[in-house]
């Protein structure tokens, strides 16, 4: 497998690296919505969430949040985003699972993640129901 972020999990490419564990290396973005701006990369390939166990979607989470919580006292950030593409159309651009982990202060206007819509209460129920349908959890 040619994989740009498998290389760079395993150490076959060099990275600002910030963590590492057994199962994923947290690096500095090459292209950052702020500064700190990280990446949780599995050690493991899988193009994105579906394909990922739930011990790694939640290893990969408390990583991201003790990224975040280091990114608040070392930048003096308001906050952190934890975000995680899933398919082109969702902005995900490298096809290896990857955790975004975005320090953001007020007003910085970094990310932009939706408009609000609007819905009725029979829609989201209707929603809801075509959802279910398709769950595969118990």
């Amino acid at each position: 497998m040619d994989c740009i972020f498998c290389k760079i999990a395993n150490g076959e490419i060099p990275s600002a690296t910030v963590f590492e564990d057994e199962a994923v290396r947290v690096i500095l973005d090459l292209g950052p919505a702020a500064r700190g701006h990280a990446l949780v990369l599995p050690k493991v390939h899988m193009k994105d969430s579906t394909e990922a166990t739930e011990a790694m979607l939640g290893h990969m989470m408390a990583i991201g949040a003790s990224i975040g919580k280091a990114q608040m006292k070392a930048f003096g950030a308001d906050g952190f985003n934890m975000i995680q593409n899933n398919g082109e159309a969702a902005g995900q651009s490298v096809f290896h699972l990857h955790l975004h982990v975005i320090p953001r202060k007020m007003g910085d206007d970094a990310v932009r993640l939706w408009t609000p819509g609007e819905t009725t209460p029979e829609e989201m129920q209707e929603t809801a129901r075509a959802i279910r349908a398709q769950l595969d959890v118990e």
